[in-house]
């Protein structure tokens, strides 16, 4: 039997985005299309070598209480942050 094609559609998964291997140039857009892709319930692990502040403000803008953050580690040099689309 083939597996479920519709997986990717549970709830509460964890996918993961390393925004250092992102060119800079780049990185907000394909955060943002990152976000705009996940549904209700499923989260998003940013990592990332700085606290994304001008980013976080963006996204609050754009989003407000449709994306919730929640660090998971923020020391210097490594960030975790997990974006949980509401």
């Amino acid at each position: 039997m083939c597996p479920d094609p519709h997986l990717h559609l549970l709830q509460d998964l964890v996918y993961p985005f390393d925004a250092r291997g992102v060119a800079k140039r780049f990185r907000h857009a394909a955060i943002f299309g990152a976000l705009d892709a996940l549904n209700p319930g499923e989260r998003m692990r940013f990592v990332n070598d700085h606290d994304p502040l001008p980013l976080l403000d963006q996204l609050h803008q754009r989003y407000g209480e449709a994306v919730a953050i929640q660090y998971l580690q923020r020391e210097v040099g490594e960030i975790v942050i997990d974006f949980i689309r509401n």
